[in-house]
């Protein structure tokens, strides 16, 4: 005979009283009701759980055992609700995201120092990809969602715009009279050209970019991080596109100069990467909250 776990339920609580009426009253239902149950119940297990009493029930030695192990049960449920609980009240829990290197310093960095502050027994994990790997890494369900590089598309996953970003062409000290011009991308071919490795998706957008005004760019270097595209141009190794918002500091220190583009790239958007479908926890929403709408 299958036992119904509500029985165990019945059976705690007039354990728990030591009366079958204020079982009863806890469980919302009729005393019959619950001198049937552990009826139920006792038949299943094959022997009797309570010595019945003028002042109430206690329990045989059959019961005893029973109540040890059913007591555990509903300690650790309490347990889980609580842990539970404290997940939505953000005492507790995780988040999983993924994003750029040049993302999680640039845009991410703050936000993570403000909900660190706010939420401290939330542990946050960062794993850092390029915005293609970083989809792929949501759509195995290894993260809970990503700060990417937009355009970017994908049937399983929702894409939603925060701030916008702007790239830039810059040199070092040495191309200080380059400021004053207008370049054309065909000028380009005249200076050595720093860019991304193949495969992030700013190289992408810039590659895309020529390609729609006629213009291939051929670079002399191709380096794998915006930081390091920042270091060769601040040395005077040639032209780089860099994300404008990212090297302020740099152009208000005269260590790199930006240079006007005839015809420059567009704006793009950083975006929010989650998993079409799939909700997401009280900690993510709490932290996406944080994040800038569209500018």
């Amino acid at each position: 005979m299958d036992v119904n776990l509500e029985w165990y339920r019945v059976f705690y609580w007039t354990t728990h009283t030591g009366s079958l009426s204020k079982a009863a009253e806890v469980l919302h239902i009729t005393q019959p009701a619950v001198s049937h149950t552990i009826k139920q119940l006792e038949a299943a297990l094959g022997g009797q759980l309570f010595f019945r009493t003028a002042k109430g029930v206690t329990l045989t030695a059959e019961g005893e055992v029973l109540f040890r192990y059913v007591e555990q049960a509903f300690q650790f449920m309490k347990i889980g609700e609580k842990a539970i609980a404290d997940m939505h009240s953000l005492h507790s829990g995780e988040i999983n995201i993924g994003a750029s290197d040049t993302l999680c310093k640039y845009y991410l960095l703050p936000y993570l120092e403000a909900f660190h502050e706010q939420f401290p027994g939330v542990r946050i994990r960062v794993t850092n990809r390029t915005t293609p790997e970083t989809i792929a890494l949501l759509k195995e369900g290894k993260i809970d969602f990503g700060i990417v590089s937009l355009p970017a598309s994908d049937k399983q996953i929702d894409f939603r715009e925060s701030s916008a970003i702007q790239d830039c062409l810059v040199g070092g000290k040495s191309y200080a009279h380059l400021a004053g011009t207008s370049l054309s991308l065909e000028d380009l071919h005249n200076y050595p050209l720093l860019l991304l490795e193949n495969g992030a998706s700013t190289r992408r957008h810039l590659d895309d970019f020529a390609t729609s005004e006629g213009v291939t760019l051929t670079p002399e270097f191709e380096l794998g991080s915006i930081d390091l595209l920042v270091q060769f141009a601040k040395r005077g190794f040639g032209l780089a596109f860099v994300i404008g918002n990212y090297v302020a500091e740099e152009l208000a220190a005269g260590d790199l100069i930006e240079i006007p583009l005839a015809s420059p790239p567009p704006a793009r958007q950083i975006g929010i990467a989650t998993l079409r479908g799939v909700p997401l926890s009280a900690a993510s929403k709490s932290f996406l909250a944080m994040l800038p709408a569209p500018n």
